[in-house]
């Protein structure tokens, strides 16, 4: 049983309401795989043997070996549509503005930390078709943008490739936050732009390394609270694949490899660690601490009690991975440990 919200009252849950819920059957659907507490957690760094292409960037045709068979790029791709999360920030950090996205449901197009990191961009990406959702993708409308490459996930839009491929060629990352690397070793394979793919992915190890080297030994716990959830996230997730880039500890009961693991109100205790890092969906920049952290069990928990609890953007944290939402993820996580 997980837990149930009234709808648009993220921030004002009545706890003794929650309390309801019972212990049993919450939480079901995560790997629970152990996992060391930092450093070495289950994010690939590199394209599996045989993805990607043989031909040095910027030779086309090319030929692109990807999660669902290969594919040919007759040309530079000049009209490219992503379907899935992270691509978007992908193409953007590799200096390529798509002509069409899908967007996540309830969310923007584009999200406001690639409009803010990339304003040269700003009118190109307005002028973007909208191609539905990144679970349930107009076809007509992807047909319509008339795209030379498409760009997908396997990971919610496996079932989507034979229409997709039947409109341009077809490109399929992994997908789930924890692959994003390869995604865009991938992406940038496909582009001709292999190499300034690697330098974004190295550049960002770095950054992590150093961001953990200043961290000290903290654990810092992942929660995010949406509508009808309360959720704990593993290693195996974006942030949570960071965070074991940068070497930083997390708390026994996050040491898994799943995305993340759903909690009673009696299971809160779990999201309790050196610091708390929280999102709310939907929540405004500033917003005050969720009610569901100031009574009964989250009151309790020590990093709230110890005033050690950080909020951060729920968009660019949970709901996005790319190279750009890696940077502002690690600069969050500066700041929130003191390191920057």
């Amino acid at each position: 049983m997980r837990l149930t919200f009234p709808a648009r009252a993220v921030v004002r849950v009545p706890v003794a309401a929650l309390c309801l819920v019972l212990l049993a059957g919450c939480g079901a659907g995560a790997t629970e795989t152990p996992v060391p507490a930092g450093g070495d957690g289950p994010a690939p760094t590199a394209l599996p043997a045989g993805q990607g292409s043989p031909e040095p960037d910027g030779v086309f045709p090319r030929t692109v070996t990807h999660e669902m068979g290969t594919t040919t790029i007759p040309a530079e791709p000049r009209r490219i549509v992503v379907i899935s999360t992270g691509q978007l920030d992908g193409l953007l950090s590799l200096g390529v503005v798509p002509v069409g996205s899908t967007r996540a449901e309830a969310a923007t197009m584009v999200p406001a930390y690639l409009t803010a990191a990339f304003p040269q961009h700003r009118a190109a990406l307005a002028a973007m078709a909208d191609v539905g959702l990144r679970t349930d993708p107009a076809i007509e409308a992807v047909a319509a943008a008339r795209p030379d490459l498409i760009l997908a996930n396997v990971a919610g839009a496996a079932d989507f490739h034979p229409r997709l491929s039947a409109i341009a060629p077809t490109v399929m990352t992994r997908g789930n936050g924890v692959n994003w690397r390869t995604d865009l070793l991938l992406v940038g394979s496909a582009l001709g732009r292999a190499g300034a793919a690697q330098a974004l992915v190295d550049d960002l190890a770095g950054r992590a390394r150093a961001v953990g080297a200043r961290a000290g030994s903290v654990e810092v716990s992942l929660l995010r609270i949406q509508p009808s959830r309360v959720r704990v996230f593993g290693v195996g997730s974006f942030p949570g694949s960071l965070l074991a880039d940068a070497g930083i500890a997390r708390p026994q009961s996050q040491r898994f490899a799943a995305t993340s693991r759903d909690l009673s109100t009696e299971e809160l205790g779990l999201a309790d660690g050196g610091r708390i890092v929280y999102g709310v969906q939907g929540a405004a920049p500033g917003a005050p601490l969720p009610a569901l952290l100031t009574e009964g069990v989250g009151a309790s928990l020590g990093a709230v009690r110890n005033r050690r609890i950080t909020a951060v953007d729920d968009d660019t944290w949970f709901l996005n991975a790319g190279p750009q939402a890696a940077r502002v993820v690690l600069d969050d996580l500066a700041a929130a440990l003191g390191t920057g």
